[in-house]
Protein backbone atom coordinates (compact mmCIF):
# COMPACT_ATOMS: atom_id res chain seq x y z
CA UNK A 1 0.00 0.00 0.00
CA UNK A 2 2.67 2.43 0.67
CA UNK A 3 3.63 1.81 -2.91
CA UNK A 4 1.11 3.90 -3.87
CA UNK A 5 2.87 7.42 -4.08
CA UNK A 6 -0.34 9.41 -4.05
CA UNK A 7 -1.63 7.67 -0.39
CA UNK A 8 1.98 8.14 1.22
CA UNK A 9 1.61 11.94 0.11
CA UNK A 10 -1.85 12.47 1.30
CA UNK A 11 -1.20 10.30 4.13
CA UNK A 12 2.58 12.01 5.62
CA UNK A 13 1.02 15.53 4.75
CA UNK A 14 -2.11 14.23 6.90
CA UNK A 15 -0.42 13.03 9.87
CA UNK A 16 1.89 16.43 10.29
CA UNK A 17 -0.84 18.50 10.12
CA UNK A 18 -2.47 16.48 12.52
CA UNK A 19 0.73 16.65 14.90
CA UNK A 20 0.39 20.79 14.40
CA UNK A 21 -3.21 20.61 15.10
CA UNK A 22 -2.44 18.51 18.54
CA UNK A 23 0.13 20.91 19.89
CA UNK A 24 -2.13 24.04 18.81
CA UNK A 25 -5.15 22.71 20.78
CA UNK A 26 -2.97 22.03 23.75
CA UNK A 27 -1.04 25.62 23.42
CA UNK A 28 -4.10 27.35 23.04
CA UNK A 29 -6.40 25.47 25.94
CA UNK A 30 -3.60 25.92 28.27
CA UNK A 31 -3.04 29.55 27.75
CA UNK A 32 -7.19 30.58 27.93
CA UNK A 33 -7.28 27.98 30.84
CA UNK A 34 -4.43 29.51 32.96
CA UNK A 35 -5.95 32.82 31.86
CA UNK A 36 -9.60 32.30 32.81
CA UNK A 37 -9.32 28.96 35.27
CA UNK A 38 -12.74 28.42 34.27
CA UNK A 39 -14.51 25.36 32.30
CA UNK A 40 -16.71 26.92 30.83
CA UNK A 41 -14.22 30.07 29.18
CA UNK A 42 -12.26 26.58 27.75
CA UNK A 43 -15.44 25.02 26.64
CA UNK A 44 -15.89 27.89 24.01
CA UNK A 45 -12.78 26.80 22.45
CA UNK A 46 -14.67 23.86 20.86
CA UNK A 47 -18.11 25.70 20.28
CA UNK A 48 -16.30 28.02 18.79
CA UNK A 49 -14.26 25.65 16.40
CA UNK A 50 -17.01 23.87 15.35
CA UNK A 51 -19.60 26.96 14.58
CA UNK A 52 -17.03 28.05 12.38
CA UNK A 53 -16.43 24.12 10.70
CA UNK A 54 -20.28 24.36 10.55
CA UNK A 55 -20.08 27.37 8.57
CA UNK A 56 -17.39 26.21 6.23
CA UNK A 57 -19.20 22.95 5.36
CA UNK A 58 -22.07 24.69 4.05
CA UNK A 59 -20.18 26.41 1.57
CA UNK A 60 -17.43 23.45 0.94
CA UNK A 61 -20.24 22.23 -2.21
CA UNK A 62 -19.93 25.50 -3.78
CA UNK A 63 -15.84 25.94 -3.96
CA UNK A 64 -15.58 22.22 -4.78
CA UNK A 65 -17.27 22.98 -8.48
CA UNK A 66 -14.52 25.85 -8.65
CA UNK A 67 -11.52 23.45 -7.46
CA UNK A 68 -10.38 20.47 -7.39
CA UNK A 69 -10.30 18.82 -4.43
CA UNK A 70 -6.69 18.48 -4.16
CA UNK A 71 -5.89 22.08 -4.59
CA UNK A 72 -8.26 23.24 -2.32
CA UNK A 73 -7.40 20.69 0.09
CA UNK A 74 -3.82 22.48 -0.39
CA UNK A 75 -5.05 25.93 -0.27
CA UNK A 76 -6.79 25.41 3.38
CA UNK A 77 -3.56 23.92 4.77
CA UNK A 78 -1.50 26.74 3.26
CA UNK A 79 -4.14 29.46 4.87
CA UNK A 80 -4.05 27.74 7.87
CA UNK A 81 -0.01 27.95 8.09
CA UNK A 82 -0.40 31.50 7.83
CA UNK A 83 -3.27 32.27 10.60
CA UNK A 84 -1.22 30.33 13.03
CA UNK A 85 1.66 32.21 12.37
CA UNK A 86 -0.23 35.61 13.20
CA UNK A 87 -1.33 33.48 16.11
CA UNK A 88 2.07 33.05 17.05
CA UNK A 89 3.30 36.26 16.39
CA UNK A 90 0.36 37.78 18.55
CA UNK A 91 1.00 35.53 21.70
CA UNK A 92 4.75 36.36 21.42
CA UNK A 93 4.08 39.92 21.56
CA UNK A 94 1.17 40.33 24.27
CA UNK A 95 2.85 37.19 26.44
CA UNK A 96 0.86 36.09 29.15
CA UNK A 97 -1.91 38.94 28.80
CA UNK A 98 -3.64 38.20 25.67
CA UNK A 99 -6.75 39.16 24.28
CA UNK A 100 -9.33 36.51 24.70
CA UNK A 101 -11.28 37.58 22.26
CA UNK A 102 -8.80 37.77 19.78
CA UNK A 103 -7.38 34.52 20.22
CA UNK A 104 -10.73 32.86 19.27
CA UNK A 105 -11.20 34.89 16.14
CA UNK A 106 -7.90 33.25 15.43
CA UNK A 107 -9.17 30.01 16.42
CA UNK A 108 -12.29 30.40 14.51
CA UNK A 109 -10.53 31.39 11.12
CA UNK A 110 -8.45 28.04 11.55
CA UNK A 111 -11.36 25.90 12.30
CA UNK A 112 -12.98 27.91 9.12
CA UNK A 113 -10.30 26.14 6.61
CA UNK A 114 -10.09 22.86 8.52
CA UNK A 115 -14.22 22.95 7.78
CA UNK A 116 -13.68 22.82 4.20
CA UNK A 117 -10.24 20.29 4.53
CA UNK A 118 -11.76 17.87 6.52
CA UNK A 119 -14.65 16.43 4.14
CA UNK A 120 -11.59 16.71 1.16
CA UNK A 121 -9.40 14.55 2.70
CA UNK A 122 -11.85 11.61 3.24
CA UNK A 123 -13.27 12.13 0.06
CA UNK A 124 -9.64 12.09 -1.80
CA UNK A 125 -8.54 8.66 -0.17
CA UNK A 126 -11.35 6.39 -3.13
CA UNK A 127 -9.92 8.58 -6.15
CA UNK A 128 -6.07 7.38 -5.12
CA UNK A 129 -6.87 3.87 -3.86
CA UNK A 130 -9.05 1.21 -5.59
CA UNK A 131 -11.92 0.21 -3.55
CA UNK A 132 -10.84 -3.77 -2.99
CA UNK A 133 -8.22 -1.84 -1.15
CA UNK A 134 -9.92 1.06 0.83
CA UNK A 135 -10.67 -1.06 4.12
CA UNK A 136 -7.05 -1.69 4.48
CA UNK A 137 -6.34 2.05 3.56
CA UNK A 138 -8.31 3.36 5.81
CA UNK A 139 -6.92 1.11 8.49
CA UNK A 140 -3.43 1.99 7.70
CA UNK A 141 -4.04 5.56 7.76
CA UNK A 142 -5.73 5.35 10.93
CA UNK A 143 -2.73 3.53 12.15
CA UNK A 144 -0.55 5.60 10.83
CA UNK A 145 -2.14 9.09 12.06
CA UNK A 146 -3.75 7.93 15.59
CA UNK A 147 0.29 6.38 16.21
CA UNK A 148 1.72 10.14 15.24
CA UNK A 149 -1.35 11.88 17.66
CA UNK A 150 -0.56 9.11 20.53
CA UNK A 151 3.31 11.30 20.52
CA UNK A 152 1.71 14.23 19.96
CA UNK A 153 -0.64 14.12 23.23
CA UNK A 154 1.77 12.59 25.45
CA UNK A 155 4.39 15.14 23.87
CA UNK A 156 2.36 17.92 23.78
CA UNK A 157 1.39 17.49 27.49
CA UNK A 158 5.04 16.91 28.83
CA UNK A 159 6.36 20.03 26.37
CA UNK A 160 4.55 22.54 28.68
CA UNK A 161 6.56 21.83 31.10
CA UNK A 162 9.48 23.19 29.25
CA UNK A 163 8.45 25.91 26.65
CA UNK A 164 5.85 28.24 26.94
CA UNK A 165 2.56 28.08 24.40
CA UNK A 166 4.02 30.51 22.43
CA UNK A 167 7.23 28.51 21.70
CA UNK A 168 4.76 25.79 20.98
CA UNK A 169 2.57 27.62 18.28
CA UNK A 170 5.82 28.28 16.95
CA UNK A 171 6.77 24.66 16.24
CA UNK A 172 2.93 24.20 14.99
CA UNK A 173 4.34 26.94 12.05
CA UNK A 174 7.11 24.27 11.01
CA UNK A 175 4.76 21.70 10.77
CA UNK A 176 1.88 23.34 9.35
CA UNK A 177 4.54 24.59 6.42
CA UNK A 178 5.87 21.14 5.67
CA UNK A 179 2.34 19.97 5.61
CA UNK A 180 1.05 22.26 2.82
CA UNK A 181 4.37 21.38 0.88
CA UNK A 182 3.41 17.87 0.70
CA UNK A 183 -0.28 18.49 -0.05
CA UNK A 184 0.80 20.15 -3.11
CA UNK A 185 2.55 17.12 -4.74
CA UNK A 186 -0.52 15.29 -5.05
CA UNK A 187 -1.52 14.52 -8.01
CA UNK A 188 -4.67 16.53 -9.79
CA UNK A 189 -8.17 15.32 -9.33
CA UNK A 190 -10.55 16.39 -11.78
CA UNK A 191 -12.49 18.98 -10.82
CA UNK A 192 -16.60 18.21 -10.52
CA UNK A 193 -18.35 20.59 -13.44
CA UNK A 194 -21.67 20.88 -12.50
CA UNK A 195 -22.51 24.41 -14.29
CA UNK A 196 -26.29 23.81 -14.71
CA UNK A 197 -27.19 23.26 -11.28
CA UNK A 198 -27.84 26.12 -8.66
CA UNK A 199 -26.54 26.75 -6.11
CA UNK A 200 -29.12 25.70 -3.82
CA UNK A 201 -29.06 22.54 -5.70
CA UNK A 202 -25.10 22.38 -4.87
CA UNK A 203 -26.18 23.11 -1.20
CA UNK A 204 -29.21 20.25 -1.22
CA UNK A 205 -26.91 17.31 -2.74
CA UNK A 206 -25.52 15.78 -0.28
CA UNK A 207 -28.63 15.83 1.62
CA UNK A 208 -30.67 13.82 -1.26
CA UNK A 209 -27.78 11.45 -1.75
CA UNK A 210 -28.30 10.26 2.36
CA UNK A 211 -31.98 10.41 1.81
CA UNK A 212 -31.85 8.16 -0.73
CA UNK A 213 -29.27 5.66 0.60
CA UNK A 214 -30.60 4.23 3.83
CA UNK A 215 -27.14 3.17 4.73
CA UNK A 216 -26.30 6.56 4.88
CA UNK A 217 -29.77 7.61 7.10
CA UNK A 218 -28.73 5.48 9.66
CA UNK A 219 -25.17 6.82 9.62
CA UNK A 220 -26.19 9.91 9.89
CA UNK A 221 -28.67 9.41 12.79
CA UNK A 222 -25.59 7.23 14.73
CA UNK A 223 -23.06 10.45 13.99
CA UNK A 224 -25.75 12.92 15.43
CA UNK A 225 -25.55 10.61 18.82
CA UNK A 226 -21.99 10.31 19.07
CA UNK A 227 -21.20 13.44 18.08
CA UNK A 228 -23.28 14.62 21.77
CA UNK A 229 -21.86 11.72 23.02
CA UNK A 230 -18.27 12.62 22.19
CA UNK A 231 -18.29 16.33 23.21
CA UNK A 232 -17.09 14.93 26.52
CA UNK A 233 -13.88 14.20 25.44
CA UNK A 234 -12.47 17.61 24.19
CA UNK A 235 -9.79 18.89 25.94
CA UNK A 236 -11.41 21.52 27.93
CA UNK A 237 -14.01 18.85 29.99
CA UNK A 238 -11.19 16.07 30.43
CA UNK A 239 -9.17 18.61 31.44
CA UNK A 240 -11.60 19.20 34.20
CA UNK A 241 -11.82 15.52 34.87
CA UNK A 242 -8.78 14.99 35.76
CA UNK A 243 -8.12 17.57 37.71
CA UNK A 244 -11.15 17.63 39.85
CA UNK A 245 -12.66 13.96 39.44
CA UNK A 246 -8.95 11.95 39.46
CA UNK A 247 -7.46 14.60 41.69
CA UNK A 248 -4.08 14.23 39.40
CA UNK A 249 -1.96 16.72 37.94
CA UNK A 250 -2.60 17.90 34.52
CA UNK A 251 0.13 15.71 32.90
CA UNK A 252 -2.41 12.80 33.45
CA UNK A 253 -4.92 15.23 31.03
CA UNK A 254 -2.15 14.05 27.98
CA UNK A 255 -1.89 10.52 29.08
CA UNK A 256 -5.26 9.75 29.31
CA UNK A 257 -5.20 11.26 25.21
CA UNK A 258 -2.30 9.72 24.40
CA UNK A 259 -3.81 6.10 25.89
CA UNK A 260 -6.75 6.82 24.04
CA UNK A 261 -5.40 6.54 20.77
CA UNK A 262 -3.25 4.10 21.53
CA UNK A 263 -6.64 2.26 21.72
CA UNK A 264 -7.43 3.14 18.38
CA UNK A 265 -3.98 2.03 17.22
CA UNK A 266 -4.51 -1.49 18.49
CA UNK A 267 -8.23 -1.23 16.48
CA UNK A 268 -6.76 -0.23 13.78
CA UNK A 269 -4.01 -3.01 13.40
CA UNK A 270 -6.85 -5.09 14.04
CA UNK A 271 -8.81 -4.35 11.13
CA UNK A 272 -6.01 -4.64 9.11
CA UNK A 273 -4.93 -7.84 10.32
CA UNK A 274 -8.33 -9.40 9.90
CA UNK A 275 -9.57 -7.17 6.80
CA UNK A 276 -11.54 -10.20 5.36
CA UNK A 277 -12.97 -11.66 8.13
CA UNK A 278 -14.33 -7.81 9.38
CA UNK A 279 -15.64 -7.23 5.77
CA UNK A 280 -17.92 -9.78 6.17
CA UNK A 281 -19.05 -8.91 9.61
CA UNK A 282 -19.06 -5.10 8.90
CA UNK A 283 -22.68 -4.99 10.95
CA UNK A 284 -22.03 -6.81 14.00
CA UNK A 285 -18.36 -4.88 14.52
CA UNK A 286 -20.38 -1.44 13.89
CA UNK A 287 -22.92 -2.21 16.26
CA UNK A 288 -20.73 -4.36 18.75
CA UNK A 289 -18.37 -1.61 19.03
CA UNK A 290 -20.84 0.58 20.14
CA UNK A 291 -22.46 -1.14 22.81
CA UNK A 292 -18.81 -1.55 24.28
CA UNK A 293 -17.40 1.93 24.00
CA UNK A 294 -20.89 2.99 25.85
CA UNK A 295 -20.24 0.34 28.46
CA UNK A 296 -16.43 1.60 28.77
CA UNK A 297 -17.57 4.83 29.09
CA UNK A 298 -19.90 4.25 32.08
CA UNK A 299 -16.71 2.86 33.77
CA UNK A 300 -14.45 5.57 32.84
CA UNK A 301 -17.34 8.16 34.61
CA UNK A 302 -17.04 6.07 37.88
CA UNK A 303 -13.32 5.78 37.78
CA UNK A 304 -11.53 7.17 41.08
CA UNK A 305 -8.01 6.56 40.16
CA UNK A 306 -6.18 7.82 37.33
CA UNK A 307 -5.13 4.45 36.17
CA UNK A 308 -8.78 3.07 36.34
CA UNK A 309 -9.22 5.94 33.92
CA UNK A 310 -6.36 4.92 32.06
CA UNK A 311 -7.70 1.54 31.11
CA UNK A 312 -10.84 2.54 29.90
CA UNK A 313 -9.83 4.93 27.89
CA UNK A 314 -7.40 2.52 25.72
CA UNK A 315 -10.91 0.47 25.27
CA UNK A 316 -13.07 3.04 24.37
CA UNK A 317 -10.08 4.08 21.76
CA UNK A 318 -10.07 0.21 20.61
CA UNK A 319 -13.64 -0.32 20.60
CA UNK A 320 -14.51 2.63 18.51
CA UNK A 321 -11.96 2.29 16.29
CA UNK A 322 -13.09 -0.97 15.25
CA UNK A 323 -16.96 0.50 14.61
CA UNK A 324 -15.42 3.69 12.71
CA UNK A 325 -13.07 1.93 9.91
CA UNK A 326 -15.74 -0.41 8.69
CA UNK A 327 -18.13 2.23 8.84
CA UNK A 328 -16.02 4.85 6.91
CA UNK A 329 -15.56 2.02 4.46
CA UNK A 330 -19.28 1.73 4.19
CA UNK A 331 -20.23 5.33 3.48
CA UNK A 332 -17.14 5.48 1.02
CA UNK A 333 -18.76 2.63 -1.24
CA UNK A 334 -22.38 3.45 -0.67
CA UNK A 335 -22.37 6.12 -3.78
CA UNK A 336 -20.20 7.47 -6.90
CA UNK A 337 -16.88 9.12 -6.37
CA UNK A 338 -18.45 12.37 -7.99
CA UNK A 339 -21.39 12.37 -4.82
CA UNK A 340 -18.47 11.54 -1.72
CA UNK A 341 -17.62 15.31 -1.38
CA UNK A 342 -20.93 16.44 -0.99
CA UNK A 343 -22.18 13.53 1.44
CA UNK A 344 -19.09 13.83 2.86
CA UNK A 345 -20.18 17.91 3.67
CA UNK A 346 -23.58 17.33 4.73
CA UNK A 347 -22.10 14.26 7.61
CA UNK A 348 -20.06 17.02 8.29
CA UNK A 349 -22.50 19.57 9.04
CA UNK A 350 -24.31 16.90 11.52
CA UNK A 351 -21.02 16.42 13.14
CA UNK A 352 -20.01 19.74 13.94
CA UNK A 353 -23.32 21.34 14.30
CA UNK A 354 -24.22 18.89 16.75
CA UNK A 355 -20.60 18.48 18.87
CA UNK A 356 -20.54 22.44 18.79
CA UNK A 357 -23.48 22.98 20.63
CA UNK A 358 -22.88 19.93 22.95
CA UNK A 359 -19.23 20.99 23.71
CA UNK A 360 -20.55 24.23 24.72
CA UNK A 361 -23.95 22.54 26.87
CA UNK A 362 -21.48 19.65 28.30
CA UNK A 363 -19.45 22.33 29.71
CA UNK A 364 -21.92 24.13 31.54
CA UNK A 365 -23.25 20.78 32.75
CA UNK A 366 -20.28 19.98 34.10
CA UNK A 367 -19.35 23.07 36.29
CA UNK A 368 -23.65 23.29 37.81
CA UNK A 369 -24.21 19.38 37.87
CA UNK A 370 -20.30 18.40 37.85
CA UNK A 371 -18.10 16.70 35.60
CA UNK A 372 -18.81 13.14 35.94
CA UNK A 373 -23.01 13.48 35.02
CA UNK A 374 -21.50 14.41 31.74
CA UNK A 375 -19.66 11.11 31.36
CA UNK A 376 -22.95 9.78 32.32
CA UNK A 377 -24.59 11.31 29.37
CA UNK A 378 -22.21 10.28 27.23
CA UNK A 379 -22.59 6.46 27.43
CA UNK A 380 -26.30 6.38 27.48
CA UNK A 381 -26.29 8.29 23.97
CA UNK A 382 -23.46 5.94 22.81
CA UNK A 383 -26.12 2.64 24.02
CA UNK A 384 -28.42 4.32 21.84
CA UNK A 385 -26.20 4.40 19.02
CA UNK A 386 -25.25 0.82 19.40
CA UNK A 387 -29.38 -0.36 19.22
CA UNK A 388 -29.46 1.95 16.22
CA UNK A 389 -26.71 -0.16 14.56
CA UNK A 390 -28.17 -3.43 15.62
CA UNK A 391 -31.70 -2.66 14.37
CA UNK A 392 -30.20 -1.53 10.92
CA UNK A 393 -27.79 -4.64 10.87
CA UNK A 394 -28.68 -5.36 7.63
CA UNK A 395 -28.21 -2.09 5.61
CA UNK A 396 -24.20 -2.66 6.88
CA UNK A 397 -24.11 -6.13 4.65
Amino acid sequence: MFKNRSFSLLLTGQSLADIGDILYIVSVISIIYRFTNSAIATSFVPFIITTCMLISSLLTPLITTKVSLNQLLTISQGFKTAVILGLALYVQWVGDQPMIGFVFLLIGMVAFLDGCANPIRQSLLPHYVEEKDLLRANSIAETVIQSIQVGSWFVGSSLLLLFTPSQLIWGVVVLFFMATLLLKLLPDVARMERPQKKKWVLFMQGWQSIHQTPVLKVAARMDLLESMAGAVWVAAILLVFVEEALQASSQWWGYLNGIFFIGMIIGSMICLKWTKFIERKKAMFISGGALLSAIFTLFFAVSITPLMALLCSLLIGLCGQLKNIPQQTIIQTSVSKEKLPTVYTSLNVIVTGVFGLSSLMMGMLSEWYGIRVVFFLSASMLLLVSVIAYKNKTSFT
